[in-house]
């Protein structure tokens, strides 16, 4: 496993020595050390950024498009290797590390073909009313871009920055979560074995303050996109202010799934599961508030509870691990502590609530299940990130609607009817950035992520998300005197 920073194609030691323990939160023990770096390794790496830049964007979408294609490939033939890496690493059952890797490659290979076609529409003809003049468009690379990615899936949100950013012609500082950097580090191979341009892609590993901050007031770069808390990404907005640079950020959520009455009840069951328990409810898409029509309340609650304690947790590496642990300690205690105020209100604990029986190692949380949760509680409006479900009956499709729009978030929503007019009805009235109909979550390169509201600023995947690294440019000359 790699352990240093990836600055201008090369392995290097940081400026000042320093290290990181990974830890494999299954058995709650650090297995491994990556460097910390510091402001020095972040300016050479936005210096090696920034003499690669001229180069990779005069390559064109084509050429840069063949280096995605590559780097998609060996993603595609390492899968099964990476997933065991992260997952040791993040904690999530294998099957669904192995999601992420697939995940990975098709965000390569899908940017790798938006590049070709990057290239193929510049110099666009832009009608205008007077025939003297002539105008065309061009969109161009925002120039370096700094890239800092959270820890709950590993590689894949950074195939969803790395690979548009690099298909426009951006060049890229990578900043890694120093909770989940080992898998990150390998794409750092992968450039080094396609023949990546150096500095095209650099990649360093430390800590917010250390490097993330420095990354997003370096006064070269010129976009920046976030994914993480809410506290955070606001410093990051801020931190970009002073230098107008372009910041994207895709920040949290407390999003609902709402059931009504005439669902189909064994796919509203896998609908709320998946919503809730995937990756232990480390997911900015949780659909953490269950809203449900009264008339089914009972029988719903009664099958999602039998569910969730039917569900598996064990060593993430282990082919029957249905739930891993959460990612890292803090993370643990701080579910737990939302649990606990939960028991200290007065809410209803249906399961769960402490650590699953039999298991002595590991920072594991239980499913865990609120019914009847107040809409003023913490529990209801706040992130909590773990696998922590509260329930709410609603009445009518008005008041599931108001329910489901009553929060400072808007990133998903899940709606489980088999009557599709009203759910498309009900899609489209809720206030967020992608909504599921009778389907899990369902993520697709092709289609747009990002939020409504305090869930950030601008898109991620599809066209959208390569728009984000370019800058419109027309060119108008004038034809005739």
């Amino acid at each position: 496993m790699q352990h240093q920073l990836f600055i201008d194609g090369r392995w290097q030691d940081p400026v000042e020595p320093g290290q990181i323990p990974v830890f494999d939160p299954y058995r709650g023990a650090a297995y491994h050390q990556v460097t910390a770096a510091g402001p020095a390794d972040v300016a050479k790496a936005v210096e090696a950024a920034k003499a690669a830049f001229p180069a990779w964007r005069a390559a064109g979408g084509r050429e840069r498009g063949r280096y995605l294609k590559a780097i998609a490939g060996r993603l595609t033939e390492r899968a099964e290797e990476l997933a065991r890496i992260s997952s040791l690493n993040n904690g999530k059952p294998l099957g669904e590390a192995r999601i992420d890797m697939a995940d990975a490659a098709a965000s390569f290979a899908y940017y790798a073909e938006l590049a070709a076609d990057l290239e193929a529409s510049q110099n666009r003809t832009v009608p205008v009313p007077d025939a003297a003049f002539g105008a065309r468009l061009r969109r161009e690379p925002a120039g370096i871009a700094s890239l800092i990615v959270p820890w709950n899936f590993p590689l894949v949100t950074t195939s969803w920055k790395v690979a548009p950013a690099l298909a426009t012609g951006c060049t890229v500082v990578l900043k890694p979560s120093e909770i989940t950097p080992v898998v990150e580090l390998e794409l750092g191979v992968i450039a080094a074995e396609i023949g990546l341009p150096p500095g095209v892609l650099n990649i360093i590993t430390g800590t917010g303050e250390r490097v993330g901050a420095p990354m997003t007031v370096h006064p070269d770069v010129a976009k920046i996109s976030f994914t993480g808390s809410n506290a955070v990404g606001a410093r990051v907005m801020a931190a970009g202010a002073p230098g107008t640079k372009s910041v994207s950020l895709e920040l949290g959520g407390k999003s609902p799934i709402v059931v009504f009455d005439d669902a189909d009840f064994d796919q509203a069951v896998e609908c709320v599961l998946g919503g809730i328990f995937f990756n232990a409810g480390q997911m900015c898409s949780a659909t953490s508030r269950l809203l449900v029509e009264r008339s089914i309340a009972p029988r719903l609650i009664e099958a999602v509870v039998a569910a969730a304690r039917a569900l598996k947790p064990g060593d993430p590496l282990d082919e029957g691990t249905q739930i891993g642990p959460i990612t890292m300690k803090a993370q643990h205690d701080k579910v737990l502590s939302y649990i606990e105020r939960g028991k200290a209100d007065g809410l209803k604990l249906l399961t769960g609530g402490g650590k699953p029986a039999g298991l002595d190692q590991g920072w594991f949380v239980e499913p865990t299940i609120f019914g009847d949760v107040p809409v003023d509680s913490p529990l209801w409006r706040e992130e909590i990130f773990g696998p922590v479900l509260c329930m709410r009956s609603f009445d009518s499709e008005s008041e599931a609607i108001a329910l489901a729009n009553d929060s400072d978030f808007g990133l998903v929503a899940t709606v489980v009817s088999e009557d599709l007019d009203k759910a498309n009805r009900v899609a489209d009235a809720i206030e967020s950035g992608h909504v599921w109909i009778n389907s899990p979550q369902a993520i697709f390169v092709q289609t747009s992520w990002g939020g409504f509201k305090a869930s950030g600023i601008g898109r991620e995947l599809g066209p959208w998300g390569m728009s984000s690294y370019l800058e419109v440019k027309h060119v108008t000359t004038r034809l005739t005197r």
